[in-house]
């Protein structure tokens, strides 16, 4: 097995790993795994644009607006007129939204906290810089 082989294994395994946690997590929220991830997106970016938010969750802006539609109606994300531009709208998490990404994200970081315990002192470094330029990559 060459080295990107082993890679692509490895980072498949990663994936269906996360997603199986992901799931489990997000099901007992009561929402649905996209609903929490526009949560995600808004509490790590702050209030935004549709198109704008569209972009970084990979979808598009028809798809998002039923998704924003559902939280709105979950009090989780409230639509604002922008301040640059008064035709334009933007959507941003309520306080109970905020509350939400708060409660979920500190999940993520007990479970980063959790998989990188064997790592030494130099690794989440080293990994952190190996992952942004992965990102990038997209």
């Amino acid at each position: 097995m060459t080295e990107l082989e082993k890679l692509n294994r490895l980072l498949t395994e990663f994936y269906d790993k996360m997603s199986s946690w992901e799931q489990s997590v997000v099901k007992e929220t009561g929402y649905s795994l996209a609903q929490i991830h526009t949560i995600e997106v808004l509490g790590s970016h702050g209030a935004m644009r549709m198109k704008e938010l569209a972009e970084k969750l990979g979808i598009t802006t028809g798809t998002l607006t039923v998704q924003i539609d559902k939280l709105v109606r979950a009090e989780l994300i409230e639509r604002m007129p922008s301040e640059n531009d008064r035709r334009a709208i933007v959507v941003g998490l309520t306080a109970q939204g905020l509350n939400l990404h708060r409660q979920h994200n500190q999940l993520h970081l007990e479970l980063v906290n959790e998989l990188t315990q064997e790592l030494n002192s130099e690794q989440p470094a080293q990994l952190i810089g190996c992952l942004e330029k992965m990102i990038r990559a997209f």
